[in-house]
């Protein structure tokens, strides 16, 4: 029996995310009162960034778990949660990538592309329009042999 593959990567997306959020910032892991001294770290850091996207939808829904841990180390956790979260959602490099990309793109091939884009819906149009005026030709032209059929065949009936 073949299980569809949509529902094997749904699965796994579910697992993960229960996953992550059991180490998500605010859970009792950093709760000082429960283990005093034990503090979220540098890799902490990273994780809790990497998997901000997850712990902000549950956070909407509850609020036993935050997007930042507040019993941290200090300025390596906090390094370590701008590295994750820069990961996460792609901050970093990628608007300068886009920047670049989009800064070498030739406007005067964008304008090609548009004008062979309407050139090509002009076509069509015009087309569409030969082609119902071929229809109505095509029906005259019937009409004609109807007509000459007809007297045709009344001069061949009158004849007899």
């Amino acid at each position: 029996m073949l299980i569809d593959k949509q529902y094997v990567a749904f699965g796994l997306v579910v697992i993960i995310s229960f996953m992550s959020v059991s180490c998500a910032p605010g859970n009792d892991r950093w709760d000082q009162e429960i283990s005093p001294g034990h503090q979220a770290g540098f890799w902490a850091g990273i994780w809790h960034g990497l998997i901000i996207v997850i712990t902000f939808i549950v956070s909407l829904f509850t609020d036993e778990v935050g997007l930042y841990e507040v019993n941290n180390t200090g300025w390596s956790y906090n390094l370590g949660f701008l590295i994750g979260l820069c990961i996460s959602i792609g901050g970093g490099l990628g608007p300068f990538r886009w920047w670049r990309r989009h800064k070498r793109y030739d406007w005067h091939k964008m304008g090609d592309e548009i004008e062979e884009r309407v050139r090509l819906g002009v076509k069509s149009w015009l087309e569409e329009t030969k082609k119902e005026e071929r229809e109505k030709e095509w029906e005259e032209i019937a009409k004609k042999i109807e007509e000459r059929m007809k007297r045709v065949l009344k001069e061949w009936a009158e004849k007899q």
